[in-house]
């Protein structure tokens, strides 16, 4: 088994040499998009790719946020007219919370996530328990068809029944579990419970919500040596990663990362929050200054590890009221759908409370009185909207505060 620490040589060249890399593939890929996805060729209508060649000229282009991802698609289906090839041409058509259609690129690790398992000490013949969900997000296969490139075994767990994860873990010892940090409390917990052994998973690589540091050494105390994360998307792939150094997030080689001041598309100065845009070199995908809406910040200096690329420090909340909850994004457009299906709510907002990743949330609405039929119907309409559970708490007209949020994130992260 190889002990090489770094996936290929692309982490550990010069910052001057990765920067000019990227730069000369920046007008190619401006070049493809416009010529070959009608979306794009709206978009960057005016503009020469070969004058696209450097950050300031890049800043001059557009940002297409996530959050236009939408509508665009509902006006031009299915990926509207930002992809260069038919849909039968893709190996995988995912459907993301929103709902939005993602697009699978090419190759046998499209989402780029093969070199975040590398660094988190995944090696060929290792075997994964794999509890990202397997149905229709790409959250699963990004890291299924990374470890299978790297050689590994993986074991399709996908998400829920806990006792039956226990009983595979058990048969099968995996080297390490891959999901949210939550489900991996979740199966630890109830492992004590049973008094099961789930002493093989010395390694995790947890995603898709915040990972606290007091729930990563409640991992280390329960005997998971490595409990790194990441950060990506689903339009994206993987956006950064953690090594075993623990200092930031490191970018992923085939992006292009700016932070820009939310609202706009400015780049701030290194250091200062913002909202990430990046620009991903994905063929049948290309993005170009995609904003993600999540809020980060450039690190100064390179990893103790030795990768030299930019780092970030990771997932800083979102750049809108959106919020990610066990996994599942909530945004402020589906508490708006489920008041209009209960008109005697007159204003409501949804708290997200918790802590150690057990998150809850609560429906706080105004109403004249209120009845165990209109609680219960809202309960429903929360868990049908978002596909996630939720109470619901009644409070006088006026109660909430003026200050025009509708979701509130109140969870802690210490």
């Amino acid at each position: 088994m190889t002990t090489d620490p770094y996936y290929d040589d692309l982490e550990t060249r010069s910052p001057e040499a990765r920067e000019g890399a990227l730069m000369a593939r920046l007008p190619g890929l401006i070049a493809h998009a416009a010529a070959h996805a009608p979306g794009w060729a709206r978009r960057l209508a005016g503009i020469d790719p070969r004058q696209v060649s450097s950050r300031k000229a890049l800043a001059g282009l557009p940002v297409l946020r996530k959050s236009e991802l939408k509508a665009l698609q509902a006006a031009e289906p299915p990926f509207g007219g930002l992809t260069t090839v038919p849909t039968g041409r893709m190996g995988h058509v995912y459907l993301s919370p929103g709902p939005i259609f993602d697009p699978e690129g090419p190759g046998d690790d499209p989402f780029r996530s093969a070199r975040a398992l590398w660094a988190a000490g995944l090696r060929p013949g290792h075997v994964l328990q794999n509890c990202y969900s397997y149905h229709l997000t790409p959250g699963a296969w990004m890291t299924d068809l990374a470890a299978r490139k790297l050689g590994c075994a993986v074991i399709p767990a996908g998400i829920g029944q806990t006792e039956q994860q226990i009983d595979v873990i058990r048969a099968l010892r995996p080297d390490a579990y891959v999901g949210t940090p939550s489900f991996l409390r979740i199966i630890v917990e109830k492992a004590r419970e049973l008094g099961a052994d789930i002493g093989s998973l010395q390694r995790a690589v947890v995603g898709a919500e915040a990972l606290p540091p007091s729930l990563r050494s409640w991992f280390h105390a329960q005997g998971i040596a490595t409990v790194l994360q990441t950060y990506g998307t689903a339009d994206v792939g993987l956006i950064a990663y953690e090594s075993e150094a623990l200092d930031g997030m490191i970018l992923d080689e085939e992006l292009i990362l700016e932070i820009v001041r939310p609202g706009t598309g400015e780049p701030v100065d290194d250091g200062e929050v913002g909202e990430v845009v990046v620009t991903s070199f994905n063929p049948t995908y290309p993005l170009i200054r995609f904003g993600t809406g999540d809020l980060s910040a450039v690190m100064s200096g390179t990893s103790p590890c030795g990768r030299t690329n930019v780092r970030i420090r990771g997932w800083m909340g979102r750049a809108d009221q959106t919020c990610k909850v066990r996994g599942l994004f909530v945004h402020p457009g589906q508490v708006a759908e489920i008041l209009a299906r209960h008109p005697a709510v007159k204003r409501a907002r949804l708290v997200i409370t918790g802590e150690m990743a057990n998150d809850a949330m609560t429906l706080r609405c105004e109403v004249d009185g209120g009845d165990d039929t209109l609680r219960s119907g809202l309960a429903e309409s929360i868990r049908q909207v978002t596909k996630l559970r939720g109470e619901v708490a009644f409070v006088a007209p006026g109660a909430l505060p003026n200050d025009g949020k509708v979701i509130e994130d109140a969870r802690s992260y210490a």
